[in-house]
């Protein structure tokens, strides 16, 4: 039987890649796993239904869907004016507590997880194969953290510098279950998913292949 982590990344340990930048693996149970895809297939049947981040005019094969705020043509607004005009759904409650409990873990200043709010989550699903470039979540007002939960087959995670898409960059494996939060010296750090590894998700899990990730952000808007 496969194991949850059998993907040449069992026994890792928690390590901060660099001040602000805390990788946990395993941070999300099985049980908790199961129940956010759940959630997940149910965020997909809309109002606003998943959809192609386009990157240079070209559609890419990672699916998105937003809550709280929707992600498109590198602006957030409150209703899909690119897709279909549907207002977006709203955050969670349960997700905002789980964003705060995440920095709460990782950060050494808890006042500052406690004021943490996270208004916007976006979920992208990364089908076997796909990847994404180096970019920087650059749209937010505020220097908040960035909390992104992993869920499905293993990725290569590359966590780059602050003010370019070259070196220097750390790589990293992200399996499912893992919690990366990156915040203060390493917020705005560019970063990119260079790699999907097929078959390393789950036993059993629901989707069969790919990957979720959920990426929790704070705007600073109203």
């Amino acid at each position: 039987m496969q194991s949850l982590f059998d993907d040449g990344a069992f026994g890792r340990e928690p390590q901060t890649l660099r001040p602000g930048a805390v990788h946990v693996p395993g941070w999300l149970t099985a049980e908790q796993q199961d129940w956010i895809t759940e959630q997940f297939l149910s965020w997909g049947q809309g109002p606003v239904p998943p959809h192609s981040t386009l990157v240079n005019g070209h559609p890419m094969k990672v699916k998105t869907v937003c809550l709280g705020w929707h992600w498109g043509n590198y602006q957030y607004t409150r209703t899909a004016e690119d897709l279909n005009g549907a207002p977006v759904p709203p955050m969670p409650d349960w997700l905002v507590e789980l964003g705060r409990r995440a920095v709460a873990e990782t950060t050494t200043d808890p006042p500052n997880a406690q004021a943490y709010n996270p208004d916007v989550a976006i979920i992208n699903y990364y089908p076997p194969g796909s990847t994404m470039g180096m970019h920087q979540d650059g749209q937010e007002k505020v220097n908040a953290p960035i909390v992104s939960l992993s869920i499905g087959d293993s990725a290569n995670f590359r966590l780059g510098n602050n003010e370019t898409r070259t070196k220097p960059y750390q790589d990293v494996r992200l399996a499912s279950g893992d919690l990366f939060v990156f915040e203060g010296p390493a917020r705005w750090a560019f970063h990119a998913v260079t790699k999907i590894y097929p078959g390393t998700g789950p036993a059993h899990w629901k989707l069969g292949g790919g990957r979720i990730n959920i990426t929790l952000r704070e705007t600073g808007m109203s």
